[in-house]
């Protein structure tokens, strides 16, 4: 008997040995990805070990890594709103602090979407061929998430409470994982990418899809029906004629998740509500009877105790949002400081002769974040834009590093002598730098936008 027993553990050490040698060990390009997708992390040792689990059961090569980062950034996404939905309990009575947390709790769930959406659009990405669209969404996609933690913390600007120290804490590893990825992403682009080909009018371009799924051809017969003779599935009416006084009511009496296109006639008049389309409320086709006739108005602002989030007239989250001939008001004033007309968070959003009306005075842009890129070009500046153009964040903060930039616009308010004289802003008389921002090259506008049904200039005028 002794000796059976002997021979069966010789058999398993023999087993086992060659198992402990054939580890798997990363090659030094397999070992600095994976350096990129933990850098800087809190717990690097334990972010490189996951990440390596999750690398191991993929098929091989540099995508996988990438797979495996968003997946951490998943799980760690999941495991902060759970840590920031405990710190509710610590509250102490503070209105705006509350408020903070819980625009933190929405952001951070918004950031879990995106995190889900990006993981599944870059497994349907083939690195042989052109997938313009599909990469240019999983950055849109990962830049909101990575800007949802920035807009979480800005809500305790001046709440003088004490969560902003621990829930910017749990927000940091989130913040730097999805960086890592955005970084991670494009080092890989470099080097598997497929390169465009050339267009016979010079330009680049990509095999995309002729036309926007989530765009019918009923969708572009609305965009241009007058509103009573749109088919409404509601209609809202001050007077009492629609089944509805309030959008709000009509927005929440919508299905949840709809696959289908649910519109919503709003009837001429002012509307003083706060409206929020909700992440489940897809689908939503807002229809007015023109900017000077129907407008929803509020005026909420950071002054009167919101945060700048929350302060928005009317806010979208749900995706596939159409609205057309509205105007969204926030009529706050200077004094209200950051006040929001619009807020949308919607993917593939439609807004078609729509008017936004904010704070005055009226400033071209600012910059609140360090390399914010806005240009106007060829456009009419009104009056009420003032002679300086740009308003000045406080501390001088990015106005080395933003690209400001103005192009052949006209008007009153396109007068150039008042203007700012920051490196960051840029009077620009070059055609060829101002061809960047172009329809066709800074949106590629001309593969997707003529079936919107909306007028529009490709290139420069002239």
């Amino acid at each position: 008997m002794a000796s059976k027993i002997v021979a069966t553990l010789t058999i398993f050490i023999v087993i086992l040995l060659p198992l402990i040698k054939a580890q798997w060990q990363p090659n030094a390009f397999e070992a600095s990805l994976l350096d990129q997708a933990c850098f800087n992390t809190e717990n690097r040792a334990a972010c490189l070990s996951r990440i390596s689990a999750a690398y191991r059961q993929g098929a091989g090569g540099p995508m996988p890594i990438l797979n495996a980062a968003i997946g951490g950034a998943l799980e760690e996404a999941s495991k902060t709103i759970e840590n920031v939905s405990n710190l509710q309990s610590a509250l102490e009575n503070n209105v705006r602090e509350e408020m903070a947390v819980r625009d933190c709790i929405e952001l951070l769930n918004y950031t879990l979407d995106e995190l889900r959406w990006s993981f599944e659009l870059i497994e349907k990405i083939d690195p042989a061929v052109s997938n313009l669209h599909r990469e240019e969404s999983f950055r849109s996609w990962l830049s909101a998430a990575l800007s949802n933690q920035e807009t979480c913390l800005e809500g305790f600007d001046r709440t003088h409470g004490h969560l902003h120290v621990p829930v910017e804490r749990e927000v940091r590893q989130l913040t730097q994982l999805v960086s890592n990825i955005l970084a991670l992403h494009k080092r890989l682009r470099r080097i598997i990418s497929h390169p465009p080909h050339e267009s016979n009018t010079g330009s680049a371009t990509f095999d995309l899809p002729p036309k926007p799924t989530w765009l019918t051809k009923d969708d572009e017969k609305q965009m241009h029906e007058s509103g009573d003779a749109v088919h409404a599935d509601a209609v809202v009416a001050l007077d009492g004629t629609g089944q509805f006084r309030s959008i709000s009511e009509a927005i929440n009496s919508a299905p949840n998740n709809s696959t289908r296109r649910y519109v919503i006639y709003v009837k001429e008049g002012e509307y003083v509500e706060q409206v929020e389309v909700t992440r489940k409320k897809t689908n939503i086709v807002l229809i007015g009877d023109g900017m000077d006739k129907t407008v929803i108005s509020g005026s909420r602002s950071h002054a009167s105790g919101w945060t700048t989030f929350r302060s928005a007239t009317f806010a979208v989250s749900g995706s596939g949002f159409i609205a057309r001939d509205i105007t969204f008001r926030n009529t706050a004033g200077p004094e209200g400081s950051q006040a929001v007309a619009l807020r949308v968070d919607s993917d593939c959003s439609v807004f078609y002769r729509c008017s936004i009306e904010g704070t005055y005075p009226t400033y071209l842009g600012r910059p609140w974040k360090p390399y914010s890129r806005v240009v106007f070009m060829q456009s009419y500046l009104g009056p009420k834009v003032e002679p300086a153009g740009w308003l000045e964040w406080p501390e001088n903060s990015g106005n080395d590093t933003v690209f400001y930039g103005e192009y052949m616009n006209h008007g009153p308010g396109a007068e150039l002598s008042g203007r700012v004289k920051w490196p960051g802003y840029h009077i620009i008389r070059d055609q060829k730098m101002a061809s960047l921002f172009t329809v066709r090259r800074f949106i590629d506008g001309k593969s997707w936008l003529p079936s919107t049904g909306v007028t529009f200039m490709a290139d420069l005028d002239g």
